[in-house]
C-alpha cells in the first residue's frame, strides 16, 4: 500500500468521523453546556438577589430592632414617671394621714386636758368645801350652795 493512498484513506475516515461527530456527537454535548451554563447563570443570579434579599431583612431587622428599643425606653420612661406618680401620692397620702392622725392626737390630748381640768375643779372644790367646814367649824350645805359651789369651780 502507498503512503498517500492510507493518508487519502486516513483523510476520508477523519472527516466522516468530524461529520459524524457534528452531525449526532456535538449538538447533545452542546446542549448539555449551554444548559449547565444557563443552570450556573440562574445560580449565580439567586445568589445576588439572595444577598440583596439578605441585606434588606438585616436593614429591616436592624431598623425593628432600633424601634423596639426606642418603645421600650419610653415604656420604661412611663413606667418610671407612672412609678414617681405613684411614690408622690402615698407621700401625699401619708402626710395627710399623718396630719389626720396628729389632728386627732391633739383633740384627744385636748379633750383628756379638759377632763383632768374637770376633775381638777371638781377635786380642788371638794378641798376647798372642807376647808371652808374645817374654818366655819360647820358643815356646809352641798345642795344648798350648789349654784356657789359651781360658781367656784368655774373660776379655778
Amino acid at each position: 500500500m502507498n503512503i498517500n493512498a492510507t493518508l487519502l484513506g486516513q483523510v476520508i475516515w477523519f472527516a466522516l468521523f468530524v461529520w459524524f461527530c457534528m452531525k449526532f456527537v456535538w449538538p447533545p454535548i452542546i446542549g448539555a453546556l449551554t444548559e449547565r451554563k444557563q443552570k450556573i447563570a440562574d445560580g449565580l443570579n439567586a445568589a445576588d438577589r439572595a444577598a440583596r434579599d439578605l441585606e434588606l431583612a438585616q436593614a429591616k431587622a436592624s431598623s425593628n430592632l432600633h424601634e423596639a428599643k426606642e418603645k421600650a425606653a419610653e415604656i420604661i420612661e412611663a413606667a418610671n414617671r407612672r412609678a414617681n406618680q405613684i411614690l408622690d401620692e402615698a407621700k401625699a397620702n401619708a402626710k395627710a394621714e399623718g396630719d389626720r392622725l396628729v389632728a386627732k392626737a391633739q383633740a384627744e390630748i385636748e379633750q383628756e386636758i379638759n377632763q383632768a381640768r374637770e376633775q381638777l375643779r371638781k377635786e380642788v372644790s371638794a378641798l376647798a368645801l372642807q376647808g371652808a367646814e374645817q374654818v366655819l367649824g360647820a358643815e356646809v350645805n352641798r345642795d344648798a350652795h350648789k349654784q356657789l359651789l359651781e360658781q367656784l369651780a368655774a373660776e379655778l
